[in-house]
This record gives C-alpha cells, structure tokens and sequence, in this order.
C-alpha cells in the first residue's frame, strides 16, 4: 500500500490529507528523515504516490509530529499571517516548511518559498502563505553553519525529541537486515510517482522489489569524461550533485521545471525513462546528451543508446527481465552548450505541453556537432535527427534557425490533446529551438 494509507488507515493520523492522490496537491505531504553518510537528512514527499517499503528504516513525520503544546512557530507564522482558510491544504504547507527548517539551505524567503511549490491552495491566492514563508526563513537566519536538526531543537522551532532522531536511527539500522524484498516479486518499483497514479489498486495487492534504496542503483559520479548515473537517483541528487553542477552551469534552471520539490525528491532517474512518457523531462534532457542506458539481467549487461530505447508508444527495447542500471552520457566540454526549456500550463508542478533540450558544440560562431530532443511532439521522446544534421557546419544566425525550425516541422507529429491544439504545439517546438540558440549566443558572447 502506499505511505498516506497506512498513516491515516493504520496509524489513525489523519492530519494527513487524502487530496488528489496523483502528487498534485501537497495535502498528503510528510517528511521522511533517514541516515546518509551518518547525517541525518529529510526530505518532503507526497505519501500517496510513496510506496510504504520505500520508508522502511526511516523515520516518518506527519503534521502529528510537528505539534507542541501550542502552534509551533510555523504554524503560527501561516495563522498571523492569515494564510489559511478552509484550512485542508494547511498540513502539507507546514509539513513542507518544516522540510525547509531542516533541509540545511540559506534561510532566504526564496527558498521558502520554493520548498511550497508542490503544494496548491484554493483559497488564498497566496501571497498570505508567501508572507509567512518569509517569517519562516527569518526563523532560520540565525543557523549559521549548525546543523539544521540540532537547531531547530534547540530553538523551539520543532519539538525538542528531533534532537534524539539520529541516535534511534543508528540503533535501528543496527536492528534491521537490509531493504525488504518480495521473493517472487510481480512489480519493480522505483519512486512510485507514476505508477501508482496508473495503477494504483494494482499495486496494493501486487508483490514488489522496492528498487529505491537499492545501493548498487545509487550515486551519480564520473568516470574519465563520462557521467554514470544510477538508475534509483532521484531528480534531487542530480540537482544536488557536485558533478552536474560543475558541468551544467544552469542546472537549478532547468531542475525547477520538473515537477516539484515532494515529488523531485522520490522520483527516479531510471523510472523517468523506463515510464517511457513523450514528455518525461529527464528523458529529454538526456537524449540531447546522447546517453546510454545500462540494462543487467543476473550476470549479463547489455548497453543501448537511449535514441534506440523506444520502439513506439510505451513500447521499449527492453526484454522483461532486464533492470536498468545506470544511464551513462559524456560530459559536456568547454564549447559545449546545454540548455533545456518546457512549456506547461503552470510553472511548477505540471507535465510539460511541449519540452526540448539542446546539447551544441560551437566553434567559430559556426555548429560543430548538435542534439536537439523534443517532447509532446511525437508518440515517443524524439532526437530531430534531420534538423541536427542539417544545423551541423552551419553558422549561427537567424537564416540558419528559420530554417532547422521548418525542417523540425516535418520530423514531428502532434495530436490535439489537453495540454494544447496540434498547431500549438507546432508553434511551441519553433519558439524552444529558437530559446535554446539565444541561450547559445548569450553564452557564446561570454
């Protein structure tokens, strides 16, 4: 069963709300605190995509766990702020701010602010609950470089018992042998964020091998001039990694567009591209960087470029008993240009209507070598094969463009659908190649 079941059904805590059940809303927001590198970390997520294996060994927070004997400081920022009315989605806004008191970022109203954005509101438009973000963040300037969970103990931001979590944790995975396991497993599942809003009845009676804290499927780190990225890292740790943030400049750009924080933070590499959505926005990044899925079955390996993975709509390259591994791509040199761009109804929180990345090596004001991706365009992720070929040797300039964005034209083919008309998203695909070469000029002229 998923995580929100067993707290409100189980465990009687129903603070936690049962809202959209496809990690729209926030209402169902929880913390999740485990052990990594012998720090304790948290991390918010949406309790109803999370399966409940994948909390096994960890501690779970729900609004329950943030109570003091009166309103904490939080929620006593959202109350004099006015910024909660009916007062449902109130739970995951706390629960998502005390995830920002214990995450350890700067304690700017930016980040606040941005710790809420995989939380919707009916009610109050908002800038209530901005306010009180901003008292919240004011709450942590004086942190300094104290660990965040020691501090807000010690203040009297959240109950004093957070202090001792550390140490039951260190005990308890003493007690505990590993990561559960179905021995006859009928489903593998990553983070869950997909397939539990495909099937979510399914899955509560289905016997599972819980792929996310496989450690053989973790870690993002370089080999040579190759990135290896392992399939259960999530859209956080590639935000997070030293390695991605050395190599793409612009990578809290382009991370912010995919999703939101709760559902970045269980969402994995390996599930983004094994979903085999036309929009998966991972896929899109990574097909314009020519990566290669690793796929294991028991003791064999076999490795395919990602442009081969999909043979039709959610239709792989993929025998059923191949689990993929790691993505690997090369990474980007001193001319090389990345870029990524989506387009969706809301900034945060939503699946893309068209999405395009873009991975150029310019030399001379002229294309060396180029990738262009596309998403919602086609009935699989598309690499524009005939406008890529086209654009290479040739100069960067508006003539140059208008052309690539005609020969586009003729590679995809969009429906009409809810996310925009065929003629929209044609128009959209023209407007993100030109974005992703204005981007290139602006870098180039640095």
């Amino acid at each position: 069963m998923v995580l929100l079941d067993f707290v409100r059904y189980h465990q009687h805590l129903t603070g936690t709300k049962v809202g959209c059940n496809e990690g729209d809303c926030g209402a169902c927001t929880i913390l999740a605190g485990e052990l990594k590198d012998n720090e304790l970390r948290y991390r918010s997520l949406t309790s109803c995509l999370t399966p409940l294996g994948n909390v096994h060994g960890k501690h779970v927070v729900t609004i329950e766990g943030l109570n003091k004997e009166g309103l904490n400081p939080i929620q006593q920022a959202l109350y004099d702020e006015s910024a909660t009315q009916c007062g449902f989605c109130t739970p995951g806004f706390v629960v998502s701010l005390a995830g920002f008191c214990l995450s350890g970022k700067s304690a700017t109203p930016q980040n606040a602010i941005a710790a809420v954005d995989g939380n919707i509101c009916r009610c109050t438009g908002y800038k209530s609950i901005e306010r009180a973000a901003g008292k919240v963040a004011e709450l942590m300037q004086a942190r300094q470089d104290a660990d965040p969970v020691a501090f807000v103990s010690a203040n009297h931001i959240l109950p004093d018992w957070f202090a001792g979590i550390k140490q039951r944790l260190q005990l308890l995975r003493t007690e505990l042998n590993g990561q559960l396991h179905s021995t006859n497993a009928t489903e593998w599942v990553g983070g869950g964020t997909d397939v539990y809003v495909q099937k979510h009845d399914a899955m509560k009676e289905a016997s599972i091998r819980f792929l996310f804290d496989d450690p053989k499927l973790k870690g993002i780190f370089q080999q040579g001039n190759r990135c290896i990225i392992g399939a259960a890292a999530t859209v956080t740790d590639l935000y997070e990694s030293p390695v991605m943030q050395h190599h793409f400049p612009r990578l809290a750009d382009h991370i912010k567009l995919v999703s939101s924080t709760p559902i970045r933070n269980i969402a994995t590499v390996g599930g983004n591209l094994i979903n085999a959505s036309p929009i998966g926005d991972l896929t899109i990044f990574l097909l314009a960087l020519d990566a290669t899925v690793v796929f294991n079955n028991n003791d064999q390996q076999r490795e395919l470029p990602l442009r081969q993975l999909y043979k039709g709509y959610k239709k792989l390259d993929r025998q059923p008993d191949e689990q993929l591994a790691a993505v690997t791509f090369e990474l980007p040199g001193p001319n090389t240009f990345f870029n990524f761009e989506k387009v969706s109804k809301r900034t945060n929180l939503d699946i893309a209507s068209v999405n395009s990345a873009c991975c150029c090596i310019v030399e001379n004001e002229h294309i060396r070598d180029i990738r262009i991706s596309a998403g919602g365009v086609a009935p699989v992720p598309t690499l524009l094969e005939q406008t890529n070929a086209f654009l290479k040797r040739q100069p960067v300039n508006d003539t140059t463009i208008n052309q690539a964005i005609i020969i586009a034209q003729t590679e995809i083919t969009p429906i009409s659908d809810a996310r925009g008309t065929e003629t929209y998203k044609r128009l959209l695909l023209g407007q993100l190649i030109k974005a992703h070469f204005m981007t290139v000029l602006q870098r180039a002229a640095h």
